[in-house]
């Protein structure tokens, strides 16, 4: 009975520790419209959005990086141009997404300057996180950006979105960020406290489930529809993230967004002072859950022979760098996986490289400071980083 399983999974967490917001490295926050833009003004909810900065200011203060995913473009632009009272067509949401999203991201730039945190804006579609080669420049960007300071401020790109290449909902494009850059923790922000027996708003005896340790077809089941309103997500696109999530090593926590300071909630299980709330626990770190997809779900599109030297550097944990290959074979593009044999023809390892086939036989056998001039542009000091390695 869903009862028994909630009752279970509150009695595991009770006996376990239970996983708070303090413990996230590279944390992920989604926020919906429905959280975000008054339905009634069409006006980015100021009050609620300065706590949400707040917020976001004290994880980075303990030193997280922080990763906002944020709905609402289309919600605040339609206002402006008087797009009220009904569906709209595709051409229409594209047209107020390209005004909303300005204002959208003035809205962030203003509250988080209270803190001196720079905000970055990202836009991208659903090919820009399958496509191997712009899923590597995206990973990068935002890595970059963090490693500057800033907060990434990522939304689906809307104006150019068609039917084929959208999510639909910023719940699974959170979930696939998170995929992209190894993040720990993904926090979707909700307008109930969590993953419920049954939808609370229709069944007064739905019982919340605080933990989830698998996504059996009886979790799936539980799912109800998306409320109403600007709204395109629902329970059911969040248990799609807590799939992809997992599948990334990456926890994903649902918690309700409406109160105030919504994210410092977490910081605390229920038991002493948090809020409630419904993890979703993975079996694999990050790194590794990356590693084993590398490692296990894709083709090679061609190989690299390397040294002795390179092959002890590799099995040491160290990156492929450009000077320990001898040899490149196959016909292969930046962010392809590759093989890595030994001068025997051992397989070592398989990895995604950084440079296309060409650029590849242009550099190896040089030290990376070559490649500049050799190449007329400065790439990746490594062949393959060790984060894209996998060792046979």
């Amino acid at each position: 009975m869903p009862t028994d399983l909630a009752a279970a999974a509150a009695e595991e967490t009770s006996a376990s520790s239970v996983p708070t917001l303090r413990d996230a490295r590279r944390l992920i926050v989604k926020i919906g419209s429905a959280l975000l833009v008054d339905e009634t003004t069409g006006k980015v909810r100021r009050d609620w959005l300065d706590a949400m900065a707040d917020d976001v200011a004290a994880c980075r203060a303990r030193g997280q990086e922080v990763i906002i995913v944020s709905s609402g473009a289309i919600a605040v632009g339609r206002e402006h141009l008087g797009l009220i009272g009904r569906p709209l067509r595709l051409e229409e949401k594209q047209a107020a997404a390209a005004t909303g999203q300005i204002r959208l991201a003035h809205a962030y730039q203003e509250t988080l300057a209270r803190h001196e945190v720079t905000v970055a804006q990202i836009l991208l579609t659903l090919d820009d996180t399958e496509e191997r080669r712009r899923h590597l420049n995206a990973r990068s960007t935002i890595d970059t950006l963090l490693k500057l300071g800033a907060v990434p401020v990522i939304n689906e790109n809307d104006t150019v979105a068609t039917s084929e290449i959208r999510f639909g909902d910023n719940d699974r494009l959170a979930a696939r960020v998170a995929q992209m850059v190894s993040a720990d923790t993904l926090v979707l922000l909700s307008d109930i406290d969590g993953l419920y027996t049954a939808d609370p708003r229709r069944d007064p005896t739905a019982t919340l489930i605080p933990e989830v340790r698998e996504l059996t077809p009886e979790i799936e089941g539980m799912a109800g529809e998306p409320p109403p309103g600007y709204s395109s997500g629902g329970m059911v696109t969040k248990i799609a993230a807590a799939r992809i999530a997992l599948a990334a090593g990456c926890r994903m926590v649902i918690a309700k967004g409406k109160r105030m300071n919504a994210l410092s909630a977490l910081d605390a299980p229920v038991a002493r002072g948090g809020a409630p709330c419904t993890w979703f626990l993975p079996g694999a770190e990050p790194r590794t859950a990356r590693k084993r997809w590398i490692a296990g779900h894709l083709n090679a599109r061609g190989t690299l022979v390397v040294d002795a030297g390179a092959a002890a550097a590799l099995a040491r944990g160290s990156s492929l760098l450009p000077a320990g290959v001898v040899s490149v074979d196959g016909d292969f593009q930046r962010g392809d996986a590759v093989v890595v044999r030994a001068a025997d023809g051992r397989e070592l390892a398989r990895g995604l490289t950084a440079y296309a086939a060409d650029d590849a036989r242009l550099i190896m056998g040089h030290h990376s400071q070559d490649t500049v001039e050799i190449l007329g542009y400065q790439g990746r000091t490594e062949m393959i980083h060790r984060d894209d390695l996998v060792l046979s």
